[in-house]
């Protein structure tokens, strides 16, 4: 009974840190929802419809999961809420923890007190990871007995000894003061497996022994028992560790630039440093200590870049070096920034032909009433079906993002009458209380006269609502 008051407190606990978790415009998203023939499944992993696209991004994740191909580049092109964030986000579950995937919004690069190339360089280098290979000696074994000696007088220094076994052999080592602050921080007693790594003296507990398992002492629900390790009490051990490039470019580049990983502020990082560290890391290559992993760098609302940053992709995705580039888009035929010229998604034709563009549709009805039911789930709304359709068709008429955040107000609405599902009634008072974007400008129109700054008669040309 005593192991089963103490779990009592540690599910309240996990339950607890699950609120924490934020929800965010695509946190319901898990993956593409590809099958193993990288078909779309209708619904899965929070995407719904775009097929055609899913199914592109799919074999897009397989290029770069392969490795092979570095710099390729991938636009995504679609009109504003049909889902292309939440493709390439799709894409950064899909890979997975170990391929590096940075996220950047085009006007990002002109907001830091560095030249726009410098943020997109440093960009580049945070998305290609190299994975470093070496091995450590470790020593692993059950701890038979541990003895610490304190000295009478209180003062001097404590000496002790350590006994540890294996399945075939038995040592006994003398223990330093730092062994014994370590073991006694650890709280390392006899009958748990431990692994000292020589290099740093590092301890880590893997658990009790199974030998133990039967002993009765009070132990908590949560011991992992282990088996006592076979063979030597040496061993060599591979460690892999995967940084990325930006990561050695700032150690390098300074004296202290371990601690401006954390500060953030890495300021311009001279060329040549950035040339030694791809000479060293290609040497690395060769001798098998490290390999390249070319990861992912997302460009979010493309056609804020500027020429000059354009002429940089075009070098930068020509390097050898190069991540997968993904760019998203929602603008049609447009004025690429810093020059007079109209280009189709407002980027210039010698980088639009080296990208493969993947198009976005927009959501029929269906889709769009799943997306709403994930995004329901989600937020921990409860809605009835009527309610559900009026949203679903005041969403088609407006947009998507409006009809989600609808879903939240329209909760707190119901939550204060009392009610414990959102109904007709909630949505109604919600879509009288925020007015969307079509009704808004044609409030507009109605009062410009009364509003500051108001241009009457030549309105035509420069509102961006006809888009």
């Amino acid at each position: 009974s005593s192991s089963n008051m103490t779990t009592v407190p540690k599910v309240q606990e996990v339950k607890d840190i699950t609120k924490i978790e934020r929800i965010g415009a695509h946190s319901h998203i898990t993956g593409l929802g590809l099958d193993d023939t990288l078909e779309a499944r209708a619904t899965s992993q929070g995407m719904v419809g775009q097929v055609k696209a899913r199914k592109a991004a799919g074999v897009v994740v397989q290029i770069i999961k392969q490795g092979h191909i570095a710099g390729r580049g991938i636009l995504i092109a679609g009109q504003p809420g049909t889902g292309k964030t939440a493709i390439a986000m799709a894409m950064a579950q899909s890979l997975g923890p170990d391929t590096p995937f940075t996220m950047i919004a085009g006007s990002e690069i002109y907001s830091l007190e560095m030249s726009k190339t410098e943020a997109l360089t440093q960009a580049f280098r945070r998305s290609i990871g190299v994975r470093i290979k070496e091995e450590t000696e470790i020593i692993e074994g059950e701890v038979v007995e541990i003895q610490i000696d304190r000295p009478a007088a209180g003062a001097g220094a404590k000496i002790g000894k350590l006994i540890l076994k294996t399945t075939d052999m038995e040592t006994i080592y003398d223990l330093g003061q730092k062994m014994i602050d370590a073991l006694t921080k650890e709280k390392v007693q006899s009958g748990d497996v431990i692994s000292i790594d020589k290099a740093t003296g590092k301890i880590s507990k893997l658990g009790r022994s199974f030998t133990r398992s039967r002993d009765y002492e009070v132990s908590g629900a949560n011991v992992k028992f282990v088996q006592c390790p076979e063979g030597e009490l040496q061993k060599r051990k591979e460690m892999v560790n995967t940084v990325s490039l930006h990561e050695i470019d700032v150690i390098n580049s300074r004296s202290q630039g371990f601690l401006a990983l954390f500060a953030g502020d890495t300021g311009e990082i001279k060329a040549e440093v950035r040339e030694q560290i791809n000479t060293k890391v290609a040497e690395w290559r060769e001798e098998g200590k490290a390999e390249i992993v070319p990861g992912v760098l997302f460009i979010d609302e493309v056609h804020m870049l500027d020429m000059e940053c354009f002429s940089f992709l075009n070098r930068a995705l020509e390097d050898d070096m190069a991540p997968i580039l993904i760019m998203a888009t929602n603008r049609g035929i447009t004025t690429i920034r810093g020059t007079k010229y109209t280009g189709a998604h407002g980027i210039p034709l010698d980088l639009l032909d080296r990208l493969l563009i993947i198009a976005t549709q927009p959501y029929t009805e269906s889709e769009f009433k799943k997306i709403l039911d994930i995004r329901c789930l989600e937020e921990d709304v409860e809605m009835n079906d009527d309610a559900k359709n009026l949203l679903t068709k005041i969403g088609m008429d407006t947009s998507l993002r409006y009809a989600i955040q609808m879903i939240t107000s329209a909760s707190l609405v119901a939550a204060k009458r009392k009610a414990t599902e959102v109904a007709v009634e909630d949505i109604r008072k919600v879509y009288d209380l925020f007015a969307d974007v079509q009704r808004s400008v044609q409030y507009l129109k109605d009062y410009q006269s009364e509003f500051m700054y108001s241009e009457q008669g030549n309105t035509g040309d420069a509102t961006m609502t006809d888009a």
